[in-house]
């Protein structure tokens, strides 16, 4: 699934490209990679990149420097995240710097202790504890943050604040924390 350095044609390679999710490479007229993405739809995600209208000056430069796509097809979006990131962090595409929305994606973090929290964590991984993810989906996160809280009953409370607490908080009245 490639184009040449002097015919690369968009529409024709879409045409050939797979409605599943996986990961895309960006490649220049050098072979170098340029980006490393992953879609849920891979045609859908790619021919996002050659509309009209790119949203940004960035991508419309990655765009113009574009002379081949590499895919490779995965069996779920989690899997092609997972993928994703192992790419990003071997080949360190110029562009994956560029385009980085420093958001990042969401991990469940139960931190170390003799309490441990439970919570919602994104960007660098530095405080001590265990790390699932990453998650697509934020928004199932946090469903499953409730979820564990409820049969865990692990507290959720900032350290700042369970350190000074002097009575169990709403969370231990709602039977989702032990309140230790």
């Amino acid at each position: 699934m490639a184009g040449t350095a002097s015919s690369f044609d968009p529409k024709a390679f879409l045409k050939t490209l797979t409605a599943l999710p996986g990961v895309y490479r960006m490649l220049d007229e050098r072979g170098q990679i340029l980006y490393i993405g992953k879609a849920r739809n891979l045609r859908q995600r790619v021919a996002s990149y050659f509309r009209e209208n790119h949203g940004s000056a960035k991508t419309a430069s990655l765009v113009a420097h574009i002379r081949e796509i590499e895919v490779t097809v995965t069996h779920t979006e989690t899997e092609a995240l997972l993928l994703e990131s192992v790419l990003i962090k071997e080949h360190q595409p110029r562009y994956n710097i560029l385009l980085r929305d420093d958001k990042g994606y969401p991990y469940i973090h139960v931190s170390a202790g003799d309490f441990p929290r439970l919570s919602l964590h994104r960007g660098a991984k530095r405080a001590p504890g265990r790390y699932f993810g990453p998650y697509p989906n934020a928004a199932a996160v946090r469903d499953t943050l409730n979820l564990l809280q409820k049969i865990f009953r692990l507290r959720s409370c900032e350290d700042s604040f369970f350190q000074v607490r002097r009575r169990p908080c709403l969370q231990y009245q709602i039977k989702r924390c032990t309140a230790p």
